[in-house]
């Protein structure tokens, strides 16, 4: 007698896509063009494992020309799984709903498996915590579209369907080139001392670093165009509660501008500058990462375009970094 327990699951089916071509041009764009929800990467490699058609005969070449009237069938197969197992870990949920998920990431939190951090992460826990996820490029698992550095806190959008991956992963690209609209992000930030103007902006050429790879520096002659504009919100004790609105979107780039300018953040432990006097210096300890925070997020819903900000308030860590440097 053969019981529930002795049968294989059946396997959820691929799904046929048959597209008739209205307007001559290559396999792979005509594809992506209408498979929204598709990337032209992922289109490239179905047709490399022979998923594609055009009138009826297997096609392997992405550069494949075609011209009106003709069809193409596309087989995608069911998302795969992620060798990333789902872990029970707290998140902080400021939104959530089919095509994306905002949370307030705490700092410590590693957003991705990688050497050294396989488990414990970011993904580990949205593995947990979302049932729904479609599948990002023909695998199931969350899309992460910006990422925080794991010692700074504050708010991150990841996404749970591939339409979604591709417009939010480009409006961050747009945003890292300096284009107008789309991503909003502001930041607060302790920095020792404060900065010598209330307001400002620093515009710089920005680079890996000259003699350590794995560093950034804005102190370089050729590279891309770096834009962040500053705000003193509140002067503490040689130092200040910072505002920060990013125009560009470098890599550590509120973290290299800071310190170039000789404002860095207090606690870096890779771009900070070495505490002015003892009470500086136990603020630093006892934060034991860089005074930094993602205080908003702004974009346009993937699918919707309804305008969406979100909120993350100060972290208890940086409160009290704040308190312990408050003005007598």
């Amino acid at each position: 007698m053969i019981g529930p327990g002795d049968l294989e699951e059946e396997a959820e089916p691929s799904t046929l896509h048959r597209i008739e071509v209205v307007t001559a041009s290559r396999l792979d764009a005509a594809i992506t063009a209408v498979l929204a929800e598709t990337s032209r990467a992922q289109v490239q490699r179905l047709i490399e494992d022979q998923r594609v058609q055009l009138n009826g005969s297997i096609v392997t070449k992405t550069g494949q020309k075609v011209r009106f009237g003709d069809v193409i069938d596309v087989t995608v197969p069911p998302p795969v799984a992620l060798e990333v197992l789902p872990e029970n870990i707290p998140l902080v949920v400021l939104y959530e709903d089919a095509e994306l998920i905002v949370i307030d990431k705490p700092a410590g939190l590693v957003v991705h498996p990688a050497v050294g951090h396989a488990t414990g992460t970011l993904v580990n826990a949205l593995m947990f915590h979302c049932k729904d996820l479609s599948g990002i490029g023909g695998v199931m698992r969350p899309g992460i579209v910006h990422r925080l550095d794991k010692d700074t806190s504050g708010v991150m959008v990841v996404t749970k369907t591939d339409r979604a991956h591709a417009h939010l992963t480009e409006a961050f690209a747009a945003k890292s080139r300096g284009d107008k609209g789309g991503i909003e992000r502001s930041y607060l930030a302790i920095t020792s001392p404060a900065p010598p103007q209330k307001r400002g902006a620093l515009r710089t050429m920005y680079g890996r670093h000259a003699t350590n790879r794995k560093k950034f520096s804005s102190k370089v002659a050729t590279g891309k165009t770096a834009v962040t504009h500053w705000e003193t919100i509140e002067p503490l004790h040689d130092a200040a509660l910072v505002k920060f609105v990013l125009e560009t979107g470098r890599t550590h780039q509120i973290r290299v501008h800071s310190s170039d300018h000789g404002w860095a953040l207090v606690g870096d432990p890779v771009y900070g500058h070495k505490p002015r006097d003892e009470r500086l210096a136990e603020v630093a300890r006892v934060l034991d990462r860089q005074a930094l925070h993602a205080a908003a997020l702004a974009f346009d819903h993937p699918v919707t375009g309804e305008r969406q900000r979100f909120e993350a308030p100060l972290p208890p860590d940086l409160i009290a970094a704040k308190a312990a440097l408050a003005l007598p």
